[in-house]
């Protein structure tokens, strides 16, 4: 028996800051300017895209005591950007990062329901954690919670916000014309929650969402992160772009499904996707490796550089070679705010594969911070482009992808017009909207 075709789910990440972004490129836009966001979400929409995605940042990151050179401009709020193109939009879901570290679960509810609300059913919230006392600093609890806590108040915190989303659930509400008000069951978002976490009670002053619930997304990649998104989340952000570990990346999240009482489509994986077109594969390889150059300047290697080391490397020459000293153990004291910071648990370790790598290859600093950090998921030609995306979908790699173009917010343009006919050619993608709520474009249950 012929296994049935998957469908492949598109979505469109709007970078925020960082060195993904060619910045030098003119076609390059404003990240504030609101334009920027309405152009990526409305070439998203045309395409039929599932929905955009925002990250976001809570601090600025600094170099040195300084503010970063890719975080100058500085990043709107999540909610608002989202609510104003829920304006502008009709179909596409509208997805927004949000801490639960440094939030309240009635807080972020109330917002992520009225989203809902305003977009008559496209919003999705993606839950994550933060155990950086650099960053809560901001926040009057910073850096308060051990890293072993922070899924556990994650998980508390979206029960809780659960209760508050159900909380309005076989109320019946009724508009009073005369008054202009409603009326509804005295019992109309009542709630009471106490655990370790939280303590608190109340009414939540929301009715139920047209999705009942926002989409749920989670982009943990720990051990903790993976058994988060298999209790919880209706789809995962991973960052296994890559065939062979995206399989081994979807095989053991979607296992981990059975023991919550969950069926394998009931979470989907998505990873973030970088790509260049071209012609031809061979045109597309060479725009891919001068992007490489574009995203990584000198000043760019050796900040990644010091990630690892924690030592000021300004006196480095990027064309040069690494560094002979070796990393200095404990925190980072001279980069603050960057995810990578966190990922280098072993910094001796890593920087003994990265000077076997840069001698093995014979790589300057720029050339193997090149190798390292600035890869691209799909190269090729629309044709190669569709089959390499439908590929790993079909072969249980992924459920779609999340796409990060490197200009914006032109970048989607032209995978909207080459890449996406093919893909419904093959009859993989829609060629028009069969649902009006995000859930229903995920084939996710109500």
């Amino acid at each position: 028996m012929t296994k049935p075709r998957k469908q492949v789910h598109l979505a469109v990440h709007f970078p925020g800051v960082n060195n993904t972004t060619v910045w030098s490129d003119p076609r390059s836009g404003s990240h504030i300017d609101f334009s920027s966001f309405e152009h990526l979400a409305k070439t998203a929409e045309r395409a039929k895209f599932d929905f955009l995605f925002l990250a976001e940042g809570l601090r600025l990151r600094e170099y040195a005591g300084q503010i970063h050179d890719l975080d100058v401009v500085g990043r709107p709020d999540t909610f608002t950007v989202l609510a104003a193109l829920a304006a502008v939009t009709d179909r596409l879901g509208l997805a927004g990062t949000i801490n639960s570290t440094f939030n309240e679960p009635y807080e972020v509810a109330r917002q992520f329901a009225s989203l809902d609300h305003l977009s008559d059913g496209r919003a999705a919230w993606n839950v994550v954690t933060s155990w950086d006392a650099f960053t809560g600093e901001n926040f009057r609890r910073g850096g308060f919670l051990p890293a072993e806590q922070r899924y556990e108040r994650a998980e508390r915190f979206m029960r809780t916000a659960w209760e508050l989303f159900d909380s309005w659930n076989g109320v019946e509400v009724l508009a009073d014309k005369e008054s202009g008000r409603f009326v509804s069951d005295p019992a109309a978002g009542a709630f009471a929650h106490r655990d370790d976490h939280f303590d608190i009670e109340g009414r939540f002053n929301v009715p139920t969402s047209p999705q009942g619930r926002p989409v749920i997304f989670q982009a943990g990649d720990s051990d903790g992160g993976r058994e988060f998104a298999a209790a919880t989340a209706d789809a995962i952000f991973s960052r296994h772009g890559e065939f062979t570990a995206g399989q081994a990346f979807y095989a053991d999240v979607k296992g981990r499904l059975a023991k919550y009482g969950r069926n394998h489509e009931d979470l989907l994986v998505l990873p973030a996707a970088t790509f260049v077109l071209g012609d031809t594969d061979a045109e597309a390889q060479d725009v891919a490796a001068e992007v490489r150059r574009q995203q990584t300047s000198g000043p760019t290697a050796i900040r990644l550089l010091e990630e690892v080391w924690n030592r000021d490397l300004t006196g480095y020459d990027p064309d040069g070679p690494l560094p002979e000293v070796d990393p200095v153990a404990g925190e980072n004291t001279v980069v603050k705010g960057r995810a990578s910071v966190r990922q280098h648990r072993d910094p001796l370790a890593v920087a003994k594969q990265w000077r076997e790598l840069a001698e093995a290859k014979s790589l300057s600093i720029r050339d193997l911070a090149i190798h390292v950090s600035g890869k691209q998921t799909f190269i090729g030609s629309p044709g190669t482009v569709a089959e390499t995306i439908n590929r790993a979908v079909q072969e249980d790699a992924s459920d779609g992808v999340i796409l990060v173009p490197h200009i914006t917010p032109g970048g989607l343009d032209e995978f909207a017009d080459k890449v996406v006919p093919l893909l419904q050619e093959r009859g993989v993608f829609r060629t028009e909207y069969e649902g009006t709520t995000l859930r229903s474009h995920l084939g996710l249950r109500p």
